[in-house]
């Protein structure tokens, strides 16, 4: 896995208008994030902090369980910690997805799963803000939201709470027969 240092550095790069992470050793991450959707703060060169490199560690153990490669895995949590840290607050765009009994309370770093009527996919819950929640697409798939509109890997979108359902991995069980 990679691994945070402290020569780490956010930066937007014009040319490509896109948000940056410098890993050092001619390696940059392209962040996912659509300029519309950065905070000014985005537009200014700053190191990647201590709490980033927190958050990012937290965001890999939580999606460790997931079914997705190691460079997948590190793709999404590099994109969720931008997000944590750039994305604008946005309002929530619950229709797109079926209300579910009881929903949750997930906590950021959540894995949930929220249903359209096209299909169902994990998220990430990157902040929860009360009854709504930033969610960022953790399957390589993409869902379609419409018949015309669809997510793919580390889209954002914010959903209430109520349409959330606890990711639940149902790993199988081997039992040996003793005696």
């Amino acid at each position: 896995m990679l691994k945070p240092t402290d020569s780490w550095t956010w930066y937007y790069d014009h040319k490509d208008d896109s948000l940056m992470l410098d890993l050092g050793e001619e390696m940059v991450f392209r962040v996912s994030i659509p300029t519309k959707h950065l905070v000014t703060s985005a537009f200014e060169r700053t190191v990647f902090t201590v709490d980033d490199a927190t958050i990012y560690q937290g965001f890999l153990e939580n999606i460790a369980q997931l079914e997705l490669s190691a460079p997948r895995k590190v793709e999404l949590a590099l994109n969720a910690v931008a997000a944590s840290r750039f994305h604008k607050p946005m309002m929530p765009k619950s229709w797109f997805f079926e209300t579910q009994q009881g929903g949750c309370e997930p906590e950021n770093g959540d894995v949930v799963t929220l249903q359209t009527e096209f299909g169902a996919a994990k998220y990430l819950v990157i902040e929860n803000s009360g009854c709504a929640s930033l969610c960022m697409l953790a399957d390589v798939e993409p869902l379609a939201l419409t018949s015309t509109k669809e997510m793919t890997f580390c889209d954002t979108i914010k959903v209430m709470n109520d349409r959330m359902q606890a990711f639940v991995n149902e790993m199988p069980v081997n039992f040996a027969l003793v005696g």
